[in-house]
């Protein structure tokens, strides 16, 4: 079969107006980025606003493993398997990172027949969203240490300065950094740190905002700084959020291209979801919702933290309610799960399975606690086989589980058919919409902590550091105890040890450290070792990329 980008660079592409016109959108509603890119302008959003908003389905995952659970490619085979059947769809998805397109992850732009085109400028600058939302956060950077250069009138705490740079690639070095170095004229020598922009706060606000207003009254909340004597000082006080929210004024837009088949695509915003809230803009899915009659989006990583943090953050702040979860997993993921190295994943192994399907089984109980009715589908590999997959489809169906492999990697639309039609029936029976977040507002924040680490990763017990215990008091008092919480977690296992792979059981969860991004509205929870500025891998995927003399790029997966 052809590499992913051969597949891609060969397809025939429609120009986006042809796209938007698709769904009732004029050109001129359109901020065209070449043949096929486009902005949706803010009269586009104004004129849909009153439209009956479509169906809302989530595509999530079991964890992630060195196999590959091809979340992206499902979702995206899915809405064009909807597309073929006559259903007017729209995909919403997350724009890719820098940072995994040159480590060791690669793009985010599907694979195989099921890609999201075109392929380089998606995984590569796109339209500069992510370059607009880095500068806006290390301008807010630069207006912090000239503050406290040119005489420090709000008597910021230099040794509690909470707002870090951002780089959008993959940099260890910068995790931890001193600044100011040189003469007087340099600065305030101080400690600072870097996090990757898919984990900035401005990221989240971006993604979380209705509108341009919202976003300017999110970035005023942004804590940067506490004063010496202990007042959170914000980016409204230094005057920076006018100069922020101009910088943002384009990156706010979603971005409309297509899938290979031409399903419309809104590719907009892209926090991780293991150290961010890992949902697409709340922009781009009502816009979407809007648009179509039924809108396909998914959560990053597994459905312990995408997943989760979709419905109890993001559904929570947009008001929108989920219909429907798609659940993807892979035979070769769940042996992996079951203790067999990667080298073995292509070999029939029923134990290995029955073993490592504890996962799917977590996962399948963690959305049934949310009330969203939930459709398993395994993303087939030649490799499986026919007992392999039927020993999954019992074991669903057993849990009440609607069932349907899918072969959209290798088939396209066509593999997707029998996943579309399984969505089709769970959507047409279940008109009483019945889904509830895992916790309520009035909850503490330790009780909403331990209630994900309980609940949803299985944890017996909850270890709070001094540091952590101390934060959570603070920012009870400080009136910010009815947010949800963003737990920042190792994706690899429900626990917060990469090497507990499965189910396990009563494991010790330990809490680390708690602040709260105030603009985002929710507090971040990080836990065991987990990194906020990734590092890249002993060969990482930017050796193989290139550009040969005709402009044509290759390497890029």
């Amino acid at each position: 079969m052809k590499k992913d980008i051969e597949i891609a660079q060969e397809a025939v592409l429609l120009p986006v107006t042809d796209v938007a016109a698709s769904l009732g959108i004029p050109s001129d509603e359109l901020e065209l980025y070449g043949k096929y890119k486009a902005k949706l302008s803010s009269d586009c959003l104004k004129n849909i606003e009153n439209n009956k908003n479509g169906k809302l389905i989530l595509v999530t995952a079991i964890n992630p493993t060195p196999a590959g659970e091809g979340k992206t490619t499902t979702s995206i085979g899915l809405a064009d398997a909807f597309h073929r059947l006559g259903k007017k769809t729209v995909l919403a998805l997350r724009e890719p990172s820098l940072g995994p397109c040159f480590g060791i992850k690669g793009g985010a732009a599907g694979g195989g027949y099921a890609q999201v085109v075109p392929m380089e400028d998606l995984n590569l600058h796109f339209t500069g969203d992510f370059h607009a939302i880095t500068a806006a956060n290390n301008l807010l950077s630069a207006l912090i240490d000239n503050h406290i250069q040119q005489g420090n009138e709000l008597n910021i705490d230099t040794r509690r300065v909470m707002w870090k740079r951002a780089l959008d690639m993959n940099d260890r070095v910068l995790r931890n950094i001193v600044v100011g170095l040189g003469s007087k004229a340099d600065g305030y020598v101080r400690e600072d740190h870097f996090v990757i922009t898919v984990a900035s706060e401005i990221m989240a606000i971006l993604c979380l905002s209705e509108n341009i207003k919202d976003l300017k009254e999110r970035l005023k909340k942004i804590i940067v700084a506490y004063d010496v004597s202990g007042k959170a000082v914000t980016a409204n006080d230094l005057k920076a959020v006018g100069a922020m929210t101009v910088l943002l004024k384009d990156a706010i837009k979603p971005n409309l291209v297509q899938t290979l088949e031409h399903t419309p695509a809104l590719i907009h915003g892209g926090p991780f979801a293991n150290i961010a809230h890992g949902c697409n803009s709340v922009i781009a899915t009502k816009a979407a919702l809007k648009l179509s009659d039924y809108c396909i989006t998914e959560a990053g990583f597994g459905a312990d933290l995408g997943a989760e943090k979709f419905f109890d953050i993001k559904c929570r702040q947009a008001g929108i309610k989920p219909d429907c979860a798609v659940l993807v997993a892979t035979i070769r993921a769940l042996k992996y799960n079951g203790g067999i190295p990667k080298e073995e994943l292509s070999r029939e192994n029923l134990e290995a399975l029955k073993k490592g399907i504890a996962n799917l089984e977590k996962h399948i109980e963690n959305l049934k606690s949310y009330n969203v009715p939930i459709v398993v589908t395994l993303n087939n590999f030649d490799t499986d086989t026919d007992a392999e997959r039927e020993f999954v489809k019992s074991f669903c169906e057993e849990r009440g589980c609607l069932f349907a492999v899918s072969e959209v990697f290798s088939k396209g639309s066509e593999g997707g058919i029998r996943l579309a039609e399984a969505v089709l029936s769970v959507l047409e029976k279940n008109y009483d919409n019945k889904f509830l977040p895992l916790y309520e507002d009035e909850l503490s924040i330790k009780e909403k902590i331990e209630c994900v680490c309980r609940k949803i990763y299985g944890a017996g017990r909850v270890n709070f550091s001094s540091k952590a215990e101390k934060a959570i008091r603070e920012l009870t008092d400080a009136g910010f105890s009815k947010l949800p919480v963003c737990m920042a977690k190792n994706q690899y296992s429900l626990s917060d040890d990469p090497k507990l792979l499965g189910r396990p059981r009563d494991f010790e969860m330990n809490i680390r450290e708690v602040y709260v991004s105030a603009g985002a509205s929710f507090v971040v929870v990080l836990t065991g070792d987990v990194m906020t500025m990734p590092g890249l891998p002993k060969k990482p995927a930017a050796y193989d990329i290139d550009i040969d003399d005709d402009g044509r790029i290759v390497g890029l997966f």
